[in-house]
């Protein structure tokens, strides 16, 4: 099964290089982030003539999840826990031929200090919380997703350019490490433990053409999933496209 997390940066911009995508790279299962729509306006129906099932958690004009899949997903929590006064669309979960799988969109929390910064802290604790009640099944896991977490210098381009970042925190890298080491396997680092894997490149200041990139997207594994790991990538010329998102897919392939 190969599964991939995708921030798609609007569905509705970005809809052609995503079918051309998924028609290159043919994943069973795909969570999207920052979809940026309503569920009643999300492309169904083109979707699905590509031969994908959509679960949608919308948001109008910012935020929001969705999982594709090839097979039948079976929803099994949307939101998260603990805040009933956040209505953000940030988490989408869903079962996908005995595979629990997370469209997982943290907060970005810029500016810092401040009650972004606060509440992307309070939201990965309850995402922690979470992955501890998925670890307690003892089944495959994956929490796929734009984390907003830079996890270490060699996952970004300059690490004295991002050091007053939210996504380079010492609070923010903690809560990441810490649930790594919870159980949690990186995917990407299980397959490309060095080197440059940048997953995002900001639309400005000549990112992309100087490769001034970020890994923040990131695929984590429970036990049961990382036994079942046979490759792991990310789709980098995806950013060369016309219109692309300033995100590009990475993904994880497991035995079946």
């Amino acid at each position: 099964m190969k599964i991939a997390t995708f921030n798609i940066n609007g569905i509705g911009a970005r809809l052609p290089r995503l079918l051309d995508w998924l028609a290159e790279a043919t994943p069973d299962v795909v969570c999207l982030q920052e979809i940026k729509t309503v569920d009643e306006k999300f492309p169904v129906a083109e979707i699905a003539a590509a031969g994908y099932r959509s679960l949608v958690h919308g948001q109008k004009g910012f935020n929001g999840v969705a999982i594709l899949s090839r097979a039948e997903a079976v929803e099994t929590k949307r939101g998260l826990d603990g805040d009933p006064a956040d209505d953000h669309s940030r988490y989408l979960e869903a079962e996908v031929e005995g595979v629990r799988i997370a469209s997982i969109y943290l907060p970005n929390g810029n500016p810092q200090p401040g009650p972004k910064f606060d509440y992307k802290l309070a939201w990965f604790a309850r995402l922690s919380e979470r992955a501890r009640a998925l670890s307690a099944l003892e089944r495959p896991v994956v929490l796929a997703g734009d984390y907003n977490v830079i996890p270490t210098a060699e996952d970004v381009f300059s690490e004295v350019a991002m050091s007053h970042d939210a996504l380079t925190q010492p609070e923010t890298r903690a809560a990441f490490r810490t649930l790594c080491h919870a159980g949690w396997t990186d995917a990407i680092r299980s397959v490309q433990p060095t080197g440059r894997a940048y997953t995002f490149w900001d639309y400005q200041a000549g990112a992309w053409p100087r490769d001034s990139g970020l890994r923040i997207d990131h695929l984590l594994l429970s036990p049961s999933a990382a036994d079942r790991l046979v490759n792991a990538g990310i789709d980098r010329a995806v950013r060369g496209g016309e219109r692309a998102s300033d995100h590009v897919p990475a993904w994880v392939e497991l035995r079946g």
